[in-house]
């Protein structure tokens, strides 16, 4: 994506990529998946673990080789705010805290390149005030439902509420996950995707409402004004994916 983005300021951990895919795919492995908005990784090598032989990422930002939790050749680089197309379908596609991150005119063409790439599709993006980088476009679900609608796509959030009490899955992905899949005959006529803030995200302080634009939050953290729970975990969190790092590359 052409925007100013750094990787190494999110707080994302390889737990939550390994307790989420099994819950994602409960009954049968896909054979192949594409990783949109991949980072450093996380998600490609939680699809390793898990047994999915044929992994594919795609992100905007080239992140360096030691950051990686995957081999370089797994990730394609390529700007997200135009089409892109790798010429290939997958069993599944998950594109997960991105879209946000583009602004709204580039919408209609992620989701194009998406439903290019699968007819089954795991999506999450930013919720309105919620924070992070260069959070341009926050939308609730229904507006992402939409324009998958266009596309025949039809939308469903039951995976959301069945992970949505797993601590061990990042809080944003529980409040804003949905599946698109391909069904132009019902597309458009299913139940519009409830909009909902989870507990989680107030308690992280992570809604704008309650401290202000990311620049704030980040002064907030500095200035020792998150709650003791929000200290005392993410850096245990940390530590643990640093030693998970190390581990892999000696």
């Amino acid at each position: 994506m052409s925007v100013e983005y750094d990787h190494s300021l999110n707080v994302h951990t390889l737990e939550g990529p390994r307790a989420a895919l099994p819950q994602f795919f409960p009954d049968e492995k896909p054979q192949s998946i594409l990783d949109v908005g991949c980072g450093n990784g996380t998600w490609l090598n939680a699809a390793i673990e898990f047994g999915i032989r044929d992994v594919v990422g795609v992100d905007g930002v080239k992140i360096p080789r030691e950051r990686l939790h995957v081999a370089r050749n797994l990730i394609k680089i390529h700007n997200l705010t135009r089409p892109w197309n790798l010429n290939k379908k997958f069993d599944a596609v998950i594109c997960l805290e991105v879209a946000e991150h583009l602004d709204c005119d580039h919408a209609d063409s992620l989701i194009a390149s998406l439903v290019r790439h699968g007819e089954k599709i795991f999506f999450s993006a930013a919720c309105p005030e919620q924070l992070g980088q260069h959070h341009v476009n926050c939308q609730w679900p229904s507006y992402w439902q939409h324009l998958f609608n266009l596309h025949g796509y039809v939308c469903e959030d039951k995976l959301r509420w069945e992970i949505w009490d797993d601590s061990r899955i990042e809080p944003w992905y529980r409040q804003n996950l949905f599946v698109a899949r391909k069904a132009p005959e019902i597309a458009g006529r299913e139940t519009r995707i409830k909009s909902v803030v989870h507990p989680e995200i107030w308690k992280l302080g992570i809604h704008q409402s309650s401290l202000g634009t990311f620049d704030e939050y980040l002064k907030q953290i500095e200035k020792g004004r998150m709650s003791v729970s929000w200290y005392s975990s993410v850096p245990i969190k940390g530590l643990w994916a640093k030693l998970m790092r190390r581990l892999r590359m000696s």
